[in-house]
């Protein structure tokens, strides 16, 4: 029988914290069975197996992850609501690095949880409305959305994994790369207008 008082939340939880303690790709259903203080078999009665745990902690993170870029970026807009946006996504990256993961990578999710989930819906909603402040349209916009991601994610991982090593302060260059981020969504050429120029 499955411990009293565990639930499908309690182990995503345990298997979330344990990812950002040792890496996503560590963590097993024993590793959380000791955290948790129970046995193997006693997990499989609230998730299916290690895979479908990995997606609940997915959407665990895509939901922890638009809380903070919303509360942030909250009544800003332009220039100010992209550098409260690009720090809320660094900082929980930095905070959870094991979660910040677990969004990053494809990971099958039960299309059930997948439709109740309201995280990964509201994180593309935020960051197409910020991006929409540029007047920006499709397909302008999708691609914008895709730079700007890499931008983030690779600077992100590139720090994490101790990329970064000259002397200047790693601080001043993030300034600098979203100073760039702006001036380069704010003076983006359209795709209809590229396509309409002379050759």
């Amino acid at each position: 029988m499955a411990r009293a008082g565990l639930t499908a939340d309690r182990v995503t939880l345990a298997g979330a914290q344990l990812a950002d303690e040792v890496g996503l790709d560590h963590v097993t259903m024993s590793a959380v069975a000791r955290r948790l203080g129970v046995k193997d078999a006693s997990l499989y009665v609230h998730v299916r197996n290690l895979e479908d745990l990995r997606g609940r902690i997915a959407l665990l993170a895509a939901d922890e992850k638009t809380i903070r870029i919303a509360e942030a970026t909250a009544g800003r807009a332009g220039r100010d609501a992209l550098v409260a946006y690009a720090n809320a996504y660094r900082e929980y990256a930095h905070d959870h690095p094991g979660r910040y993961t677990a969004t990053q990578i494809p990971i099958p999710i039960d299309p059930e949880l997948l439709a109740q989930a309201a995280g990964p819906r509201r994180a593309i909603e935020l960051t197409y409305s910020m991006l929409r402040a540029y007047r920006l349209d499709e397909p302008d916009l999708t691609d914008a959305v895709r730079m700007m991601r890499s931008m983030l994610h690779g600077f992100i991982n590139l720090e994490a994994a101790g990329g970064f090593a000259h002397a200047r302060p790693v601080e001043d260059s993030w300034v600098r790369c979203l100073d760039a981020l702006h001036a380069l969504l704010t003076n983006w050429h359209s795709q209809s207008h590229r396509e309409g120029d002379p050759a």
